[in-house]
């Protein structure tokens, strides 16, 4: 049975933890829940013993539970530490190493993986600080997933609200847990690192066609999606090599980044990483080059005529190379016709595999993605989920692939 403590904190959301526990426990996973001063403002300690079957832990300073040094094992015990709601003033604890309640004492106490999840006004999550604290505990290696768009209890709409406890339960179900036995010298008994001993290369964010020195064509890919998969693969423990055109996103924790403009770029540094177990192809990658100016192009009297070529496609080499991986992997952003169009891909490229989202709406540059999965078995639609869990249940199906050797379904 796998293990989660849950810590809840002092947030509106805290009231769907009641409903995190319940599934988790349907879901045969054990509980243990501490209740941040600030979430017991919102629900009880009953109700969540109650839903949980556990004693609900509150303070630092339980006298009973401190003479035994409860924070310490109440932080190796469990397989997964689970922050729900995770509060702006909590992740940016978190991020500060703070050790001033029983919740943080114990988040910088623990041995075993972070999830959290957060839930704050939408201001708060987009501000500068709180975008500062997200990207150092991601470098600490801190799970942590988008947060839900739509109407707040502030009356504000946007980015902010707490996943639904189903998709909690998902990264929870999805996660690769870690062994709770200790070896003789205290430490982690080892992991479940399913794709040990694999090397994933993984393209991201758009690639900049320069038109002079300083105009150039692109679009509007932000590299989330390709970012939270190479995370993903990495969590699994596969050496992934990330190959990433121009992004302000940060490194994902134990990834090899290489970083290119253009097209051509791209493709030479996708050659160069071969060999690989599994590719997978997240990139937008441009289709046309111009000829680029050496000076600047001035204004006149008409626009200037831009002759353009074409970029080289670097799925279809990859997938015809003579090192092609076991599994490829691409994605196909279409506006129109979606599986259609993904589908005859996948055929006309060589690939086992095609990822089809829809890009007609805020997906390039969003939080979230709503993904269909085209083999050569069919095609399964996913739900919308938060780019972190598309990854997630990706990078799981793909070490699904390669332990059973079966790469075209």
């Amino acid at each position: 049975m796998k293990r989660i403590l849950l810590i809840v904190g002092g947030g509106i959301a805290a009231y769907k933890a009641c409903e995190l526990v319940r599934l988790c426990r349907k879901a045969g996973i054990a509980v243990k829940v501490v209740l941040t001063d600030g979430g017991s403002h919102f629900i009880t300690p009953m109700t969540l013993a109650a839903l949980s079957e556990n004693q609900v832990y509150t303070t630092l300073w339980d006298l009973k539970d401190e003479a035994e040094m409860g924070h310490i094992q109440l932080s190796r015990e469990a397989d997964l530490v689970v922050v729900a709601p995770a509060t702006a003033d909590l992740l940016a604890k978190m991020a500060g190493g703070h050790a001033d309640d029983l919740a943080t004492t114990l988040l910088l106490a623990t041995d075993k993986p972070v999830l959290a999840a957060p839930a704050m006004n939408v201001r708060m999550w987009q501000h500068a600080a709180t975008r500062r604290n997200v990207a150092r505990l991601r470098l600490d290696g801190v799970t942590i997933l988008e947060p839900d768009e739509g109407p707040m209890a502030c009356g504000e709409y946007g980015p902010g609200r707490l996943p639904e406890p189903e998709a909690i339960l998902h990264a929870i179900l999805t996660f690769p847990f870690v062994s709770t036995s200790l070896d003789t010298n205290g430490g982690a008994g080892g992991s479940n690192a399913r794709l040990a001993g694999h090397h994933i290369l993984v393209t991201a964010g758009p690639t900049h066609e320069p038109i002079d020195p300083v105009r150039y064509i692109a679009n509007r890919s932000s590299g989330r999606q390709g970012y939270a998969i190479a995370d993903a693969l990495a969590a699994l423990g596969a050496r992934v090599t990330l190959v990433s055109g121009p992004v302000a996103l940060a490194t994902p924790a134990g990834v090899t980044r290489i970083d290119i403009e253009t097209a051509q770029e791209m493709a030479n540094a996708v050659a160069a990483a071969l060999p690989a177990d599994a590719a997978v192809m997240v990139a937008a990658v441009g289709d046309w080059r111009a000829e680029a100016a050496a000076q600047k192009l001035k204004k006149g009297e008409a626009p200037p005529s831009l002759q353009l070529s074409e970029n080289p496609d670097i799925l279809a080499l990859l997938a015809r190379s003579p090192h092609r991986p076991k599994l490829v992997v691409g994605f196909a952003a279409e506006t129109e016709r979606v599986i259609e169009h993904a589908t005859a891909k996948r055929t006309r490229k060589g690939a086992d595999w095609i990822v089809a989202n829809d890009v007609s709406g805020d997906v390039m540059g969003g939080d979230a993605n709503t993904v269909h999965l085209v083999t050569a078995g069919g095609v399964e639609d996913w739900e919308r989920l938060p780019k972190a869990e598309v990854a997630r249940r990706l990078a799981a199906r793909i070490a699904d692939a390669l332990e059973a050797g079966r790469t075209g379904e």
